[in-house]
């Protein structure tokens, strides 16, 4: 992408063709494995993409009532909702709107028995489980991790009755290939195995980086024809960061340069406010035309425009001396930045835009109103 001057900042710009290209190998794995794959709102919520999305994708997956409405009024296919716990208020609205609802627990699939029962006809239910199979690297998002809240065990399945149940689902993957996948299918199946065989569907969550360059495509394809074929039941996957995966940036200006020790730029943008990840995971993101530090002439820290002692986002080197103005592009910012952003310190949030056939479109600009409407 090449940015005009004048743009916004900060501003978050997706990237219209490398969406279409992330859906293009979304295309190849339905065509060849027969299976479903749905947009994780969780990810990549930004709804002025769905019209393109929605071409090629089977639907939204939700993770709160609020996600499902949007999925059901801005996407418009199948909305497939789970929630750790669900409060009956809440429950009531996602049932009206949901094509899949999934439990977390026996209990609340028990104690909600009655409201199931009214939409029978219309919403099918499942049950997320826990294979007790670990790949994340990282306890903070790994939902098999000990003493996870995230999904049944296998030896709460002992003696329950499984009746209304039409799928199971598990989600175990952070940013992984088809490896991990697999050997998570092993630990699935010996663990849930006869349980698998009376289901009607299975969704193997998400964390799949099928649109990464090195991604096996064709592994994942055989996987899925293999489980289907011995099973006979629908696959489902629920991609959100593989969507959008490279196909953004958060563009930032340079605010002020100050020394201590080391040159250090403040930005317009913020780790803690606007990309929480980078101080969660924790990660060093790419910026375009910077190398690491001392790779180049001129190091300097960056850091964000909050209050927050640590809302650095990494070091970074340049070819050339940063001045106050200059604006920077933080790459690959698509997804679970957008989507976790926050008005602490009433720090501005950045703007949307969508780049398309080298023309840049401003989506939604935000002020103060959004941080005033936030607060009581």
């Amino acid at each position: 992408m090449i940015l005009p001057l004048d743009i916004p900042s900060p501003c978050f710009v997706v990237d219209y063709h490398a969406l279409e290209r992330n859906l293009a190998i979304f295309d190849k794995v339905q065509q060849e494995s027969g299976t479903k794959c749905l947009l994780a709102l969780k990810g990549f919520a930004m709804f002025a993409t769905f019209p393109l999305l929605k071409k090629t994708l089977h639907g939204v997956c939700a993770s709160s009532i609020n996600e499902a409405i949007l999925g059901c009024e801005e996407f418009g296919r199948e909305v497939h909702t789970f929630s750790p716990a669900y409060d009956e208020d809440s429950l009531k609205q996602c049932l009206e709107i949901s094509d899949h609802i999934i439990f977390n627990s026996f209990s609340q699939f028990e104690r909600f028995k009655k409201l199931r029962e009214q939409f029978a006809n219309k919403v099918e239910f499942g049950l997320r489980i826990n294979p007790e199979h670990s790949e994340g690297e990282v306890a903070l998002y790994d939902p098999c991790t000990a003493f996870s809240r995230l999904g049944i065990v296998r030896a709460e399945f002992e003696d329950k009755n499984l009746a209304g149940i039409s799928g199971l689902h598990f989600h175990t993957l952070c940013e992984q290939d088809s490896y991990a996948l697999e050997r998570t299918l092993d630990a699935v199946e010996d663990k849930f195995g006869k349980f698998i065989a009376q289901m009607k569907w299975i969704n193997f969550g998400g964390g799949h980086h099928i649109t990464r360059d090195d991604y096996d495509v064709a592994h994942l394809c055989k996987l899925i024809k293999r489980f289907k074929d011995k099973y006979n039941v629908e696959v489902y996957l629920e991609p959100g960061e593989a969507v959008a995966l490279n196909a953004g940036v958060l563009v930032t200006t340079v605010l002020d340069i100050i020394h201590n020790s080391m040159f250090i730029a403040i930005l317009d943008t913020s780790a803690t406010a606007h990309m929480p990840d980078v101080l969660e995971m924790p990660y060093r993101p790419e910026i375009k035309n910077a190398g690491q530090p001392g790779e180049k002439a001129y190091t300097y820290r960056l850091g964000g425009n909050s209050c927050l002692a640590g809302d650095v986002i990494a070091d970074y080197s340049f070819d050339k001396p940063l001045k106050i103005g200059d604006k920077l592009q933080l790459l690959d910012m698509a997804h679970y930045s957008m989507v976790k952003t926050t008005t602490f310190n009433g720090v501005k949030l950045p703007a949307i835009a969508l780049y398309r056939d080298k023309k840049v479109e401003i989506i939604k600009t935000f002020g103060y109103e959004d941080f005033k409407n936030r607060l009581s």
